[in-house]
């Protein structure tokens, strides 16, 4: 669902009344707006091919409900419909879709339930339902759908990959529809599941590439200023746990760790009693409180992975704010109701678990915390699509983030066109092995409160602490280390929240430019910097350069003490702590090796 367009406000009951006949492009306009350049051009293009099936790929807050609603008030004027079906992710998004159907000039029915059968009410032209409303009963939808011409406007359409009985569901129950409109901000997925109604076409190294029939990508709809520019603020430091096997360890974010050191410091940087995610929560309301002095109304939304430390996080933000925070804990009526009072307020929060961040639609939300352990980029789109919906020219919007090697990829990358991507031909044995593995994911989300529970007595975070480590804008970085609440790190969290694009950057680099002076000056008063000044550049060092250094010293230590190698990497680990070498992370290598360097002075 897409950010709601004053254009699509039209007074009647039916589009029709607004349409010269022999210009139907005009049912779109109404009296009360017009439409973005994107969407005339979009309709023009399906008006000129009057296609069966079109998708449109436009980035989130470009208006893609506006763009479908004129389009379906144009088709049903001109009497190629007159049913509208309407399948959103959620039942939250049913609510909007009628909601925005109603100003068009449309009735949708967003009750409608499978036990009403084929009867939804006179009254309506159509219908908005859930992908799993249809799945759990095709054949009725598709008894719907043949019971006149109708449009089915398929929203966020990856979803209909989301396992193969919901694809064939889809297929089942809108193959028979006359016109089929499929709308997605993420044209693409993490699996290889196909999409309903979605045509590929086949690539040299046997892949087959989603084709679009029109897509809006963000960087153009930044260019035309509809949707905000973001700014990644990106936090580090130090994380420390135990592991099942009774090792404790410690890593920073943003180091050259293994696959499995990451994921347990990104673990332990989230966990709701360790200072990590204290100090990333009081430096986001920090900006928050700056973005407001021009936005009076500008909200955050922290993004949480599970029902626990959602609740943690508001009670730590309601210490910090002295305000009640908005909590989204599932997609109910009551989330529902939430998700619409915090968006029609001023209040400053709300946290969500990352199962409703499709479906919260809040434009003035300008600060972002991306607390969860998801790192697909189908997810980190959808949740970055959040905070990207621009209502005036100028503002932007500021995603904290942790400094993990696969989000500070998907940020530097945010501007880049993704399609979806099937690997290979896809045999049925293969789709059947892809539903069983997303079914299995889909029920380990389920049961995530009772993971965490279990993962208690295998895994249990020991503390952490966080500091600014950079600005991603544009792809490009800024800034460096700045300690928690120093002026380096104000500098950043300050700047104004109503800025171009291109006063973004230049204000970027200003501060940059000033906390290198800064850090110059500093290091100019000191006649003897302290050793542990040379800990940063070792910081940059990739896991392998470590342990091939610290083998090195152990080498050069071994010929002057006479002892063996094996012998001095177990008194190292007595003194340094942590597990073997093949297993320990980069800053428990270093303390290694400066106790080596120690050693080895003269």
């Amino acid at each position: 669902m897409t950010d709601s367009d004053p254009a699509l406000h039209l007074p009647g009951t039916s589009a029709a009344e607004h349409l010269p006949p022999a210009y139907p492009e005009r049912a779109a306009r109404g009296t009360a707006g017009s439409l973005r350049a994107w969407q005339e051009e979009a309709i023009r293009r399906y008006l000129e091919a009057s296609p069966r099936d079109f998708l449109a790929s436009a980035t989130p807050g470009a208006g893609k409900t506006t763009f479908a609603l004129r389009l379906a008030a144009i088709l049903r004027s001109n009497h190629t419909v007159q049913q509208i079906v309407v399948v959103a992710p959620t039942e939250h998004l049913k609510t909007q879709w009628a909601d925005a159907a109603a100003r068009a000039g449309i009735r949708l029915n967003p009750n409608y339930s499978n036990g009403d059968g084929l009867a939804y009410g006179r009254h309506f032209h159509g219908v908005a339902v859930t992908y799993a409303q249809v799945a759990m009963k095709p054949v009725q939808h598709r008894l719907l759908t043949e019971s006149a011409d109708t449009l089915v406007i398929l929203d966020e359409v990856h979803h209909g990959g989301d396992a193969l009985s919901w694809g064939d569901a889809i297929r089942e129950a809108y193959g028979s529809a006359r016109r089929r409109l499929s709308l997605t901000g993420t044209p693409f997925r993490s699996d290889d599941a196909p999409i309903p109604f979605v045509q590929y076409a086949p690539q040299g190294d046997g892949s087959r590439l989603s084709l679009t029939d029109y897509d809006y990508g963000y960087g153009r709809a930044l260019a035309d200023g509809i949707v905000r520019p973001v700014i990644f603020m990106v936090y580090a430091g130090k994380m420390r746990w135990q592991t099942s096997a009774g090792e404790e360890m410690e890593a920073a974010l943003g180091e050259g760790n293994t696959k499995d050191i990451t994921s347990q410091a990104w673990r332990t940087a989230l966990d709701p009693s360790g200072d990590w995610i204290a100090k990333v929560l009081r430096a986001a309301d920090r900006r928050l409180t700056e973005v407001r002095q021009q936005i009076p109304d500008a909200g955050g939304l922290v993004i949480a992975t599970d029902h626990a430390s959602a609740k943690s996080y508001a009670r730590q933000l309601r210490e910090i704010t002295g305000e009640e925070v908005a909590l989204i804990l599932s997609d109910d009526a009551g989330a529902s109701e939430r998700i619409d009072s915090f968006s029609h307020g001023d209040s400053r929060w709300m946290v969500a678990v990352r199962m409703v961040s499709e479906g919260v639609d809040v434009p003035r939300l300008a600060v972002g915390v991306y607390a969860t352990s998801s790192s697909t980029p189908l997810f980190f789109a959808q949740a970055i699509g959040r905070f990207v919906r621009s209502r005036r020219r100028g503002e932007v919007a500021s995603v904290f983030i942790p400094n993990v090697p696969a989000l500070m990829q998907l940020a530097a990358e945010l501007e880049k066109e993704r399609n979806h991507v099937l690997e290979g031909p896809t045999s049925a044995e293969e789709m059947w092995d892809a539903e069983a593995a997303l079914m299995a994911e889909a029920e380990r989300e389920d049961r995530a409160s009772s993971e965490l529970e279990e993962a208690e007595f295998t895994y249990q975070a020991l503390g952490s602490d966080a500091h600014f480590d950079r600005a991603v804008f544009d792809g490009a970085e800024f800034g460096g280390y700045a300690e928690v609440e120093s002026e380096e790190e104000l500098d950043f969290l300050g700047f104004p929240g109503l800025l171009e694009p291109q006063e973004v950057k230049a204000l970027l680099q200003q501060r940059q430019a000033r906390q290198a002076r800064r850090s110059a000056t500093r290091q100019g008063l000191l006649e003897h910097p302290p050793e542990r000044a040379e800990a940063p550049e070792a910081l940059h060092r990739t896991l392998g350069e470590q342990r091939k250094l610290l083998n090195s010293l152990v080498g050069m230590y071994s010929k002057v003490s006479g002892e063996a190698h094996k012998d001095i990497h177990t008194e190292l680990r007595r003194v340094c702590g942590g597990p073997a070498v093949a297993q320990a992370s980069v800053t428990q290598l270093q303390k290694r090796i400066e106790l080596l360097r120690r050693r080895l002075r003269p």
